[in-house]
């Protein structure tokens, strides 16, 4: 890592640049929050800068991250979304003025992204990925890969977070071929990590046929409660697997609070909660430190 220079009179720091995704086949594990809030904390007290991209359909990133009106706004506005880096075809455009005309897609690199605050930008997920067709193949898993290397040529994105949708499909495929590391969020209970070691078989198989190089940077616990008896249980079978190595020291607490402010763009960070606060930093910290130890 490399300190260079200052931003608002704080120091700016210019890391190696790195594509993490967060994966998990099941939903509900806390992914998204955190997703949101390490790219907050790695762009707010790491003065690393950060790109989210929300490559799941049902877009919860994006909608932590923006209003609705704002969304929609957007979307009138044809500023730009996950959708724009997947779908590459030619649109006919019939007006009853000109006739038949056609809409050419973007090209990969003018695709933006939009500045959710400083050091933080977003491209916006978007519901329409479940409309396209994409099958093994054809080409189109690649693209987010060449988008990526295309905008960050342009941005110099110390950080680039992929949250990824809670299934086996091609958009996951799409993110391991995009990504230096993948982060699993994991819920302490018994139902969780008995779908580690499913996901890992998964990505080790992607990771053999299409010769990735992807490695697993650790997992996080999320949605703890460590008074209960299903916590203590999960943290004992997962001291005794294999997965002990890569367990995060810290881990993210279940709080209301957090479930409630994350969708009026609060982040945690904001929240007047000292514990939550300190784990998080924690976490972050000790990603850029697996990352950079595992850094090809």
């Amino acid at each position: 890592m490399q300190v260079i220079g200052t931003t608002n009179t704080k120091t700016r720091k210019i890391y190696k640049m790195k594509v993490i995704c967060l994966i998990n086949m099941k939903g509900g594990v806390g992914k998204t929050t955190l997703s949101v809030n390490l790219c907050d904390c790695l762009a707010s007290r790491n003065s690393a800068k950060v790109l989210l991209i929300d490559i799941d359909p049902q877009f919860n990133s994006t909608q932590c991250l923006m209003s609705p009106d704002e969304y929609v706004e957007h979307l009138k506005n044809k500023k730009d979304t996950i959708i724009n880096v997947y779908d590459r075809n030619v649109r006919p455009i019939i007006s009853t003025v000109d006739g038949i005309d056609s809409s050419t897609p973007k090209k990969l690199d003018e695709i933006e992204p939009i500045l959710i605050k400083n050091n933080f930008s977003l491209l916006p997920g978007n519901l329409e990925l479940y409309r396209i067709e994409m099958s093994p193949g054809e080409g189109r898993e690649n693209k987010l890969n060449k988008y990526i290397k295309l905008i960050n040529e342009k941005n110099n994105y110390d950080y680039i977070i992929i949250d990824t949708p809670p299934t086996p499909s091609i958009w996951m495929t799409s993110a391991l071929l995009a990504s230096d590391f993948y982060l699993i969020p994991v819920k302490p209970d018994p139902i969780s990590f008995t779908g580690i070691d499913l996901l890992q078989s998964i990505i080790n198989e992607r990771k053999e046929n299409l010769d990735l190089k992807i490695e697993c940077c650790g997992v996080v616990l999320t949605m703890v409660e460590s008074n209960t008896r299903v916590y203590k249980d999960a943290l004992k079978f997962l001291n005794e697997s294999k997965w002990k190595k890569f367990k995060f020291a810290k881990e993210l607490p279940k709080r209301t609070e957090i479930a409630r402010s994350q969708m009026n763009k609060t982040f945690i960070l904001d929240l007047d909660d000292s514990e939550a606060k300190l784990n998080l930093a924690g976490i972050t910290s000790e990603l850029i430190k697996r990352t950079n130890d595992g850094q090809k």
